[in-house]
């Protein structure tokens, strides 16, 4: 006898749930997985400015903070430029020179306004001026590339620099004179970093993320120690064990760890994702910087936040848009 119409639709209903969990759950735990690590990059990103903010109580300055920074990430990056060289086919003269001034734009003077910046603003407000690099990508293409631009991502700009004016606003109030200073330099960071995002699209491509991140690195690392040994004598480097403790951090755990788990989470769940898994990064600062450095949070602050995310979030849904690993 045949079975029953309804029972013959219910077994095959209930074999093709099982099937279609069975297959989606090993895709979707990737997916979460990917996100995680994502969120976990852009929180150790973030936590750059509260471990260079924790130094100069030591009364270091930007160019010891960034100097330190670099000596101890440069064994580790230049251990996979090392890598990337032998395992790779060998670049022209043309791509060094690119990648070269790739380093001194994206991840020395960026890096070097950034750390200035921040001996004058909190971390939070740092964090999201940091953030609009998106933005300023899409004006340089807009004014420069004549990429068309809609009325959403014109809306977003304006969202996100209302936020960030609403905080900038608050922090004058509240941070004294040198916060408009502080502020234009991290801007300086922000824009340069834009810069280093459009130039190197191409040669990302055809290089490779890991490999321009890890030559990018060491010649960013040969310009901080230029710089150094021509603005301070060679026993400026003496300095107490928790500069060089927090120096450390920052350069594992701050610098290289997140390079790397955030190309790994592009890999996993693509840099549209990824991006705004980073969307985390401000509000993580804004917290880390309540506990560890004392800094106030308020409702000024919080709406502003919300508005630069609201912003980049609206940005980082358009596809095109060019994403590299935070520096």
């Amino acid at each position: 006898m045949r079975p029953a119409p309804v029972l013959m639709g219910v077994k095959v209903y209930n074999h093709a749930m099982s099937s279609t969990l069975t297959s989606s759950s090993p895709a979707r735990q990737a997916f979460l997985g990917g996100l995680l690590i994502a969120v976990i990059g852009a929180i150790l990103f973030s936590a750059k400015a509260i471990v260079a903010k924790l130094m100069y109580r030591y009364h270091v300055d930007a160019v010891m903070v960034l100097t330190l920074r670099m000596i101890f990430a440069f064994p580790m990056f230049a251990a996979v430029a090392i890598w990337k060289a032998r395992t790779e086919p060998a670049l022209s003269r043309s791509d060094y020179l690119r990648i070269a001034l790739l380093g001194l734009i994206g991840y020395y003077l960026s890096s070097f306004l950034d750390f200035l910046g921040l001996q004058y603003i909190s971390a939070g407000l740092e964090r999201l001026i940091l953030f609009l690099t998106p933005s300023f990508v899409l004006l340089i293409s807009f004014f420069f590339y004549k990429r068309k631009v809609g009325w959403i991502e014109w809306s977003a700009l304006l969202v996100s620099y209302l936020g960030t004016a609403l905080v900038l606003a608050h922090d004058i109030k509240t941070g004294g004179s040198n916060v408009p200073l502080g502020s234009l330099l991290v801007l300086g960071a922000a824009m340069t970093y834009a810069l280093y995002l459009i130039f190197s699209g191409e040669l990302v491509r055809r290089v490779g993320a890991i490999r321009l991140v890890a030559y990018a690195m060491c010649m960013s690392t040969v310009a901080c120690l230029i710089q150094f040994f021509v603005l301070r004598e060679p026993a400026a480097l003496v300095q107490p064990f928790e500069v060089y403790q927090l120096s450390l951090i920052n350069a594992v755990f701050c610098t290289v760890l997140p390079v790397f788990l955030t190309m790994i989470a592009v890999a996993r769940i693509g840099a549209p994702t990824a991006a705004q898994a980073g969307l985390v990064g401000p509000v993580s600062t804004l917290f880390m910087g309540a506990v560890l450095l004392d800094e106030p949070i308020t409702a000024i602050q919080l709406v502003g936040t919300a508005l630069v995310l609201s912003g980049i979030y609206l940005l980082s849904r358009k596809k095109n848009l060019s994403l590299n690993p935070r520096r």
